[in-house]
């Protein structure tokens, strides 16, 4: 194409690849989201690089796997010196912007006070702060030229939409305040905030609202790429007005794998995590069938949101002709256990719920409706996406490691990878965690470090998981394992740089 194309990049918090209409789920409805797929190609066999929010999206950013990037774990900033796709995209003429959630950098208070980030939710709160963290963005933050930051989940979310809610409801931004005192308390709940005043609706409006200037030519004649990240389905979940109530508990069925979760207390590595919770309240939550139903209402419900906010984000593009000229990217950070086995959220465990992403991807010209089970890896897609905008190899950040994907969407039955690594480090407190997953179309393999005993399941025949091979498959363990090696030993960084022969 002689044009620059247009990039919108949309992203969700904590989604499964099975929350979603397209994907089979009969009784979520997502048409909005399911039209992208009406032009573009579905990916049944994507993966996060890491199954938590830093690592996976800094990950997205850079196009290194999380310990060449160095955010191995939540808590850990994106070094400002690591090159980015968006400084990339800018560098090469695009006008990089991004709305929502971004999470390069921690969010909640560090252990050190010498420690700092530019999105600690707790200095966007402190009027004494808050202008010095707005001052940072007034500069390209990591290759984005300009921000509109939402910091946090559910109705508990500060950051620049705090400005946009003060404009509208300064009572709100009042009581916002005062609850983040307790943010990980409540897993679910009804919140105050009307669907206008919602952190979702935030990230709709003001997304339309760049397209609208952009379409006046406010930022010249330069396409854009647009980060646009919305911070549900993550818990606390609390959709708004008609949201809260559009799914009827009493109708969700209980995950099929739901009553194994007695299992899990003699499985030699989950066992003991689950006695002795890692971190209350954020993983490995055991759960009630109550709760779970309840849980998956609610999701449902702030699924639902994005959906309709994902429909008149489409239809803005559509009616200001800009649909024609722009790439559409739909995925998630990473899943949520929703059930599986009896738990919710996330943590250290081998169960896909969390390690299956949802991935649509429309390329204008060039894709057409299809579905492809060929195995994609959430570092595969920023080098994927350069290549599609024809930018040469020699302006990419440097030592990407990602594949380039462009031929899968051309032709759904292409393969590039055989395998899917996906690191796992957790670094909470005083404890200290490893695990890494080798993923092919066929098996999940999961080896934790300081344990002889793993997990492989076939996923063909044992689509929900709950009969482990590791005792009995040994010579597919064995093969897998030797191929997880190698993988791993690919996947880690050179740095620094050789500068001498001797």
């Amino acid at each position: 194409m002689s044009k620059k194309m247009n990039v919108l990049f949309m992203i969700t918090d904590q989604q499964r690849a099975d929350h979603l209409g397209c994907y089979g789920n009969a009784r979520l409805q997502t048409p909005n989201i399911d039209r992208i797929a009406e032009e573009g190609v579905r990916f049944t066999n994507a993966y996060c690089t890491n199954p938590m929010c830093m690592p996976n999206r800094a990950t997205l950013l850079t196009g290194l796997y999380p310990n060449a990037h160095g955010v191995r774990s939540n808590g850990i900033n994106l070094p400002e010196n690591v090159p980015t796709i968006a400084e990339t995209l800018r560098e090469r003429g695009w006008y990089t912007k991004s709305i929502g959630k971004t999470h390069y950098q921690f969010n909640f208070p560090p252990y050190k006070r010498s420690s700092e980030s530019a999105e600690m939710i707790s200095e966007w709160i402190r009027p004494a702060t808050v202008e010095k963290k707005k001052k940072r963005f007034e500069k390209p933050y990591y290759g984005f030229e300009d921000v509109e930051l939402t910091l946090g989940h559910g109705d508990l979310v500060a950051g620049h939409y705090l400005d946009w809610l003060e404009e509208r409801s300064p009572e709100h931004v009042i009581e916002i305040k005062k609850r983040f005192t307790c943010f990980f308390e409540n897993l679910m709940y009804e919140t105050s905030l009307p669907e206008e005043l919602y952190p979702t609706n935030y990230v709709k409006e003001r997304t339309i609202d760049f397209f609208e200037n952009y379409k006046k030519g406010i930022f010249g004649d330069k396409p854009f790429f647009l980060h646009c990240s919305f911070p549900d389905p993550h818990h606390p979940v609390c959709p708004p007005g008609k949201y809260y109530d559009m799914y009827d508990q009493a109708e969700i069925e209980l995950p099929p794998s739901f009553d194994d979760k007695e299992n899990l207390y003699v499985h030699e590595f989950l066992g003991k995590y689950l006695k002795d919770p890692i971190f209350r309240g954020a993983l490995l939550r055991e759960s009630s069938e109550e709760e779970v139903k309840r849980f998956l209402a609610l999701t449902y419900g702030s699924i639902s949101m994005i959906d309709h906010s994902v429909g008149e984000i489409l239809a803005t593009l559509s009616k200001l002709g800009l649909d024609d000229n722009t790439m559409i990217i739909y995925t998630s950070d990473h899943g949520d256990l929703a059930g599986d086995h009896g738990l919710l959220l996330k943590g250290p465990s081998p169960y896909k719920g969390i390690l299956k992403v949802p991935l649509i991807w429309k390329v204008p010209g060039l894709t057409q409706k299809a579905q492809t089970d060929s195995l994609i890896s959430s570092i595969d897609i920023p080098i994927t996406m350069l290549n599609l905008l024809n930018i040469k190899e020699r302006h990419h950040p440097p030592d990407m490691q990602g594949y380039n994907a462009s031929e899968i969407l051309q032709d759904p039955n292409k393969k590039i990878r055989d395998y899917c690594l996906i690191e796992e480090d957790e670094e909470v407190t005083n404890i200290q965690i490893r695990i890494r997953h080798l993923i092919t179309e066929k098996y999940k393999l999961t080896v934790y470090e300081g344990f002889d005993k793993g997990d492989l399941y076939d996923m063909r025949a044992d689509p929900h998981e709950l009969n482990n091979l590791w005792d009995t498959e040994k010579e597919i363990r064995k093969d897998l394992v030797y191929k997880l090696l190698q993988e791993n030993l690919k996947a880690q960084a050179r740095y620094p740089k050789r500068e001498s022969l001797t």
